[in-house]
């Protein structure tokens, strides 16, 4: 007899369920296969023995994690060896995968059981989970689902804004349209200029030097010998400079109006402005490949590099491609047409603008490409799998082809691969080392201006708390002081007048000089009574 138990991992927890105890576990498969849609039904079957949730998001992902490697977990372990049977022989354990699986029976003893049966009753678990865990709505299981699966999925990612290859698309294809555009609107400037001063087309080969002399110079006939240091600068060569004075002087163009040089000159501008723009996104694209693909671009150049990444679609699509593949990117057209026609297929694609396959013989172009493009392969697949990116490698392999073109040429051997790499691993091992403590400084260096800064922030608030504090006891000192003004008001008044006060009756709102009159009548009457009292007695007396 064997007792079957399903381990289920769920975003909320591990959940242990039994089953009842039979003589082959196949014989459960038709029951299981009835059931599996009906709740009461799988309910009778299958019964939960344990419920193990997750402490926090960070717990659940560290355990799932250890899951898909095939590493046991120590809140599984607790959980199995809580509740599993004791007899290890009698007891089998279903899983849902198999590395888990391995892992379990090799340190627990458990012998655990993948497919068949048991995934007809995983099966029937994921879809009545939430009824079967007393206090878990289906709401909430989706919900921590969706956030354990965003989790693991950024994990897994390892997701750098510095190291997108998106940008270097879009900066390489946006260069190749500058280009175009250019060239177009070069050609314009040259056409429209020429019918003023035709000769200046021959000195001048340069696109972007003729747009800036077209500017400069304006009307040919205004140009005299205090122009000679401005064209001195923008040709950069004195005898040019005043080749273009004296064609001026004699030139056979026509006259032209204020208004048509003025769109001349405007036109030119936007030209200007264009091939200006077009060197600063060059720069950026080489910052760029940088960041992203070191070792490509030092092997095969900036703009080479991102051509290939461009038609591939990604980094990581070029790093799966074989080197025969990466040989004749580029020229498929040529490619499909040899095999239609069957003829001889390209030797090279995109590569070929590389300034190897240019350097070597006719009868070694083809050699050179495959070489190439085999470390190009190399090169592409280094920097989309390496965690810090770095250019040794790519300056490595550039020494390698260097030396198989002298190979080809001179005879001389080249070094070994495995020499190569061995160097290229330790220097490589160097500059990370270097970087992380160059990253370890820096960040020490932001955790100590960002301290200093909370330092400053406590000492304003304090600073600001005290001066309220302040503020808020000479308001309190003030209005003491405006009550006992007040007071002492109030107090000479009922000193004045203590007589109506003691009457009930109210001191009436009189001038001056009446009121004072009012308060000394009853002081006179007093005075009087008492005169008339003694006048009585010493009546009395004679």
């Amino acid at each position: 007899m064997v007792l079957l138990h399903v381990l289920f991992e769920h975003a909320a927890g591990y959940a242990l369920f039994a089953l009842k105890e039979v003589e082959e576990v196949a014989l459960l498969l038709p029951q299981v296969e009835q059931s599996v849609l009906n709740v009461g039904k799988f309910h009778s079957l299958v019964r939960l023995a344990a419920f193990a949730p997750f402490k926090s998001a960070q717990s659940a992902l560290d355990n799932v994690n250890a899951v898909s490697e095939g590493i046991l977990h120590e809140d599984l372990r607790l959980l199995l060896e809580t509740h599993m049977p004791a007899k290890k022989k009698k007891a089998l354990l279903g899983v849902s995968d198999a590395k888990i699986g391995a892992a379990i029976q090799e340190e627990l003893g458990y012998t655990c059981q993948t497919g068949g049966v048991v995934a007809e009753i995983m099966r029937g678990i994921r879809l009545h989970f939430h009824t079967l865990v007393k206090g878990l709505t289906a709401q909430s299981a989706s919900k921590a689902q969706l956030g354990l699966g965003h989790s693991y999925s950024r994990a897994k990612v390892k997701f750098n804004v510095n190291r997108v290859d998106n940008m270097i698309i879009q900066s390489i294809s946006l260069l190749d349209q500058l280009d175009k555009d250019i060239n177009t609107f070069s050609m314009r400037v040259r056409e429209w200029y020429g019918y003023h001063f035709p000769e200046l087309i021959k000195i001048v080969s340069d696109n972007y030097m003729y747009c800036r002399l077209a500017k400069r110079i304006g009307n040919r006939k205004e140009l005299a010998e205090e122009s000679l240091p401005g064209l001195e600068e923008i040709v950069m060569d004195s005898a040019k400079a005043q080749a273009i004075l004296d064609a001026s002087r004699s030139s056979m163009g026509m006259d032209i109006s204020p208004i048509d040089l003025i769109n001349i000159e405007s036109f030119s501008g936007r030209v200007i402005s264009l091939s200006e723009y077009r060197k600063g996104l060059q720069e950026y694209l080489r910052s760029k490949m940088g960041q992203v693909a070191p070792s490509l671009s030092a092997l095969i150049g900036e703009v080479v590099g991102a051509r290939l990444i461009s038609h591939a679609g990604s980094l990581t699509n070029l790093a799966k491609y074989p080197a025969s593949t990466v040989q004749i990117l580029g020229a498929e057209k040529a490619l499909f047409r040899a095999l239609k026609t069957r003829g001889n297929t390209p030797k090279y694609g995109l590569i070929f603008h590389s300034t190897f396959i240019g350097r070597a013989a006719a009868r070694n172009k083809g050699r050179i490409s495959r070489y190439l493009a085999n470390k190009c392969t190399i090169a592409s697949r280094i920097d989309c799998f390496s965690e810090v990116p770095t250019s040794v490698f790519g300056d490595k392999l550039r020494e390698q082809v260097e030396e198989r073109l002298a190979f080809y040429e001179t005879g001389e051997p080249p070094r070994k691969n495995l020499e190569v790499m061995k160097e290229a691993v330790a220097e490589a091992t160097e500059v990370v080392a270097e970087l992380k403590k160059r990253q370890e400084k820096e960040k020490k260096k932001a955790k100590k201006r960002k301290q200093r800064e909370k330092r400053q922030l406590e000492a304003l608030a304090a600073a600001a708390a005290e001066e309220e504090e302040e503020n808020s006891l000479l308001d309190m000192t003030t209005e003491t002081e405006e009550l006992k003004t007040e007071l002492k008001k109030k107090k000479r008044k009922r000193e004045a007048t203590p007589e109506l006060e003691e009457n009930g009756l109210e001191a009436e709102a009189l001038p001056r000089k009446k009121h004072k009159a009012a308060i000394d009548e009853p002081v006179a009457s007093d005075k009087k009574k008492k005169k008339k009292k003694k006048a009585a007695q010493d009546e009395d007396e004679d």
